[in-house]
């Protein structure tokens, strides 16, 4: 039995969520082969060669790969994939976007955000918006899973492992990238930060995300915030935490403002340690805080930000 992971990369430094869909290979037991399909990307390929439990790394180069994009990604996994026993990418946006593809073109089902591994066959994942746990097991020949980061350790940057390169296949000729806008930030990347500051619609307008702004600054933290605050306007689709945006699992996860809906606390509730602030001493967020505080969070975030100097 062997695996293939897809690794996520931008050509230059191999992505953290890939370290955690290794560590997910590794509970299923077998090789572990990992591919890193990109354009001029040696530094990508070294990282990947460090990464402790990988037997060997295969190595595709060619334009078509410079971007991620999901047709010309899933052509390649379907050529590469019949050897194997599992295909695993991260449940990133990029994982979401072509591991579907690969399932569908291999004719069979994808088991996606799985957070365990119980065996060969058997994986564990959320449902009912996180409210549930589901033990699927897959009689597929090949199983097509994508795993939920923040459910499994990240592999260590302590291996060897051998590098192969292997054909490209024929690219899609119908897409091609035109451009990308990406946000520039000096705080760390949502995804992988150790501590989060959130806000919600307590905010009461996107002005008022200065006082987490300053926060966020004296802890070393990236800022998030729930989808009501995003559909408000508050802020940004990419702040956005909750089932239908970024699931994270910090250190310390600061709530601000947040009632706790079910899609929120999907999103967060894994986080370490959970310290909310909110009026509403009946705010379901409550629930799964390990710290809370009902207060008016105007006063309260200033009295924090300016205790830390």
């Amino acid at each position: 039995m062997s695996i293939l992971v897809i690794a996520e990369h931008d050509n230059a430094t191999l992505h953290r969520a890939t370290l955690n869909a290794v560590t997910a290979a590794m509970q299923i037991g077998g090789e572990v082969h990992l591919l890193v399909a990109g354009h001029e990307a040696a530094g990508a390929v070294a990282d990947a060669a460090k990464v402790s439990g990988v037997s060997k790394v295969l190595h595709v180069d060619a334009a078509a790969y410079a971007h991620p994009l999901p047709e010309n990604l899933a052509l390649l996994v379907l050529s590469l994939a019949h050897p194997y026993s599992h295909v695993i990418a991260a449940a990133t946006a990029v994982g979401k976007n072509f591991m579907p593809r690969v399932a569908a073109l291999l004719d069979c089902a994808q088991i996606s955000e799985v957070v365990a591994i119980k065996g060969a066959d058997t994986f564990v994942r959320p449902i009912y918006a996180g409210n549930a746990l589901a033990s699927v097991r897959s009689a597929d020949p090949l199983k097509v899973l994508t795993v939920r980061t923040t459910a499994f350790d990240a592999a260590p940057l302590q291996g060897n492992a051998p590098v192969e390169l292997a054909p490209a296949a024929p690219a899609y000729v119908r897409t091609r990238f035109v451009d990308q806008q990406l946000t520039k930030s000096s705080r760390p990347e949502l995804a992988a930060a150790n501590i989060v500051v959130s806000g919600g619609r307590g905010m009461q307008n996107g002005d008022n995300f200065r006082l987490l702004d300053a926060l966020a600054d004296k802890l070393g933290a990236a800022v998030g915030a729930s989808r009501a605050a995003v559909d408000a306007g508050f802020a940004p689709n990419d702040y956005q935490v909750g089932q239908t945006g970024k699931i994270v699992a910090p250190q310390l996860y600061i709530a601000v403002g947040i009632s706790g809906a079910i899609q929120h606390l999907a999103g967060m509730k894994d986080s370490k340690i959970i310290v909310a602030i909110n009026k509403d001493s009946e705010a379901p967020i409550f629930q799964v805080a390990d710290y809370g505080l009902a207060a008016d969070l105007f006063e309260a975030v200033p009295a924090l930000t300016a205790a830390l100097d």
